[in-house]
């Protein structure tokens, strides 16, 4: 898949990738009509606005003409071909130009803005119901760039692009032929300058639009040291190298310098030379034109509409150039979401739907001989054979060296990933054969690294049992020791705890994500190593209300720190992927020369 393609701030990149423009990638672009389906009737009344606008448009410099050939009308009996009755057609037509504009932009906004609505709710169903294994491979700002700069270009394609190639399309065979039917001579002198100064521009316009993202990727840059450089002003320090990096962002500024005075001489050549190409077309054509007015084959108002008509269709065929760009990023917009929405989903429910008697767990959870190695990592073997068995209300607790496989045991528990060997079943039942959402409805993780969303701590805790009440939330926050916390922040439960939750402390978050596992009340439990990153005192307050949270359920504990995990029922010790001991803690320290004795020793004396 592409690497993302938005801005750091979320706006749209300077330039999106491109798709060729074949059969293959117009198919694509039929996404989109997918869509617009929903709202065909506002998309053909919006298209045959289009017809309208694009006529009443061409009919202007017609009458134009005749206002200009009406001074020599003194008939007063034909009003409407004198000039006050042809300034009354052409201000009734704009009156009405005036309404088909309005409705043409009304009709395609509301299509438009509908139809990527959809699509971006389609978009995000899918991204939040795939697999574990398919966000270990993406990263999140590509992601994020497939429904906010992928979707955006799209909608601009429905909302303008598409009403314009479409006018554009109108516009060029309405004044063509116009122009034909004007003068056939003074068409033939057009198209013998119009074009090749339409195509000198698009070979200028290129190169000088390449010289641009030059510039724009250098200054990208220069942003990128200023960027390193702050974020590690403590080792530019430490290694007095000022100096260096002053010269790095000066030689980097005055390569910027550089390519933008480049840029600037060919644009100031490119727009030197349009003016002179396009006047000097303009002149032609005029002095052509007076030689048949001189001649009597022509009226002032045919020349007069003629160079109207000829300025709209070279403005129509050089716009074309960019609405051609503009559908090529469309189209490999259309592609890349295509993409993601072939993408196979987990088998979860997007409804919320209600725990079934029918799959309501004890706790009880057999692991036989669990083999399995990330899909990303195929030649690492991560867990090799792992046996557990775990009964309704035991606490297992899971040791081991880093790399043994314990965290990767804790995805496994939750379905986040199948082994490709053994079976893992709950009371009883292989888990494939339990609906995802129906499991997952019954188990709750609490991480080493909390996230907490963006919204107050009443929200973050009630994430746990949809519609939960206050009373219930202070409930839970109170057996996770956070109520006191939380009472005295001035705002309480409403406190908002910004991105991540980066206004509380790491004992906080930790205590409000043991709160909503409380408020979940799950059979199974997993808590991978949610004291490893604290302090005594936090650890000493988040351990007491693990206590309380692991009672009367299933619970598995992945833990670096033994000594939170003394008063385990079992603990499984492995290393390699593959258990090497299990027992309580008294019969592992039992065994002189096992792994979890030489484990225990070890802290025990790096906390001499």
């Amino acid at each position: 898949m592409a690497r993302p393609n938005a801005n750091s701030n979320g706006s749209l990149p300077a330039d999106l990738p491109k798709a060729k423009l074949n059969k293959e990638s117009f198919k694509e672009g039929l996404l989109i009509f997918k869509y617009i389906k929903p709202y065909i009737g506002k998309f053909i009344a919006g298209l045959l606005f289009i017809a309208l606008s694009a006529g009443t448009t061409m009919a202007f410099p017609y009458l134009l003409k005749g206002l200009i050939d009406s001074a020599h009308n003194t008939n007063p009996a034909d009003y409407f071909k004198t000039p006050s009755g042809i300034a009354i057609m052409m201000v009734g037509l704009l009156a009405v130009q005036m309404v088909i504009s309005f409705m043409r932009v009304y009709l395609f906004t509301s299509v438009g803005e509908n139809a990527l609505a959809d699509m971006r709710k389609d978009i995000y169903k899918k991204m939040i119901t795939m697999p574990m294994d398919f966000f270990s491979q993406r990263r999140v700002g590509e992601l994020s760039s497939r429904i906010s700069t992928d979707v955006s270009q799209i909608q601009d394609a429905v909302t303008t692009m598409l009403a314009e190639i479409l006018r554009g399309l109108l516009t060029l065979l309405i004044g063509m032929g116009l122009i034909l039917y004007i003068s056939p001579k003074l068409t033939l002198i057009m198209l013998s300058v119009i074009p090749v100064i339409i195509v000198i521009a698009l070979v200028f316009g290129k190169y000088i639009r390449k010289l641009a993202r030059t510039a724009q990727d250098q200054l990208a840059d220069s942003g990128t040291i200023v960027q390193e450089t702050l974020q590690g002003i403590s080792n530019v320090k430490a290694f007095s190298n000022e100096h260096f990096e002053i010269n790095r962002y000066s030689k980097s500024i005055n390569e910027v310098v550089k390519m933008a005075i480049r840029n600037g001489r060919f644009r100031g050549f490119f727009i030197s030379f349009m003016l002179f190409s396009v006047f000097g077309a303009i002149v032609l054509v005029v002095w052509y034109g007076a030689g048949m007015m001189q001649q009597g084959l022509l009226s002032f108002g045919d020349l007069t509409a003629f160079v109207v008509y000829t300025a709209f269709v070279g403005g129509t065929m050089a716009g074309f150039a960019d609405l051609f760009s503009q559908l090529q990023k469309t189209l490999g917009a259309t592609q890349r979401v295509r993409e993601l929405l072939r993408e196979e989903p987990e088998a979860v429910s997007t409804s919320d739907e209600p725990l079934l008697d029918q799959y309501r767990l004890t706790g009880r959870v057999t692991m036989e001989h669990i083999a399995f190695r990330y899909p990303s990592r195929p030649e690492v073997q991560v867990l090799k054979d792992v046996t557990i068995k775990a009964e309704p209300g035991q606490q297992i607790a899971i040791v081991g060296p880093s790399g043994a496989g314990k965290s990767t045991l804790a995805s496994i528990l939750l379905r986040f990933y199948d082994p490709e060997a053994g079976k893992l079943l709950f009371d009883g039942i292989d888990a494939k054969e339990i609906p995802l959402t129906q499991l997952r409805k019954q188990m709750a993780l609490v991480p080493q690294d909390v996230l907490l969303f963006g919204g107050t701590i009443y929200e973050n805790i009630a994430y746990g049992k949809a519609g939960a009440t206050l009373e219930e939330v202070m409930e839970a926050a109170r057996k996770a020791n956070a109520h006191n916390f939380i009472s005295g922040f001035p705002e309480g439960y409403e406190t908002v705890v910004g991105e991540r939750g980066v206004k509380l402390s790491g004992g906080q978050r930790q205590r409000i994500a043991i709160a909503r596992a409380i408020l979940k009340d799950p059979a199974i439990l997993i808590l991978d190593e949610a004291t490893s990153s604290l302090d005594s005192e936090s650890e000493a307050l988040v351990q007491d209300a693990l206590n309380n949270l692991m009672k009367n359920r299933t619970s598995f504990v992945v833990a670096h720190r033994l000594s939170t995990i003394r008063n385990a029922d079992k603990i499984v010790v492995l290393e390699h992927g593959v258990v090497k001991e299990t027992g309580t803690h008294k019969e592992l320290l039992a065994i002189p020369d096992g792994l979890y004795h030489s484990l225990n020793a070890l802290q025990f004396e790096g906390m001499i």
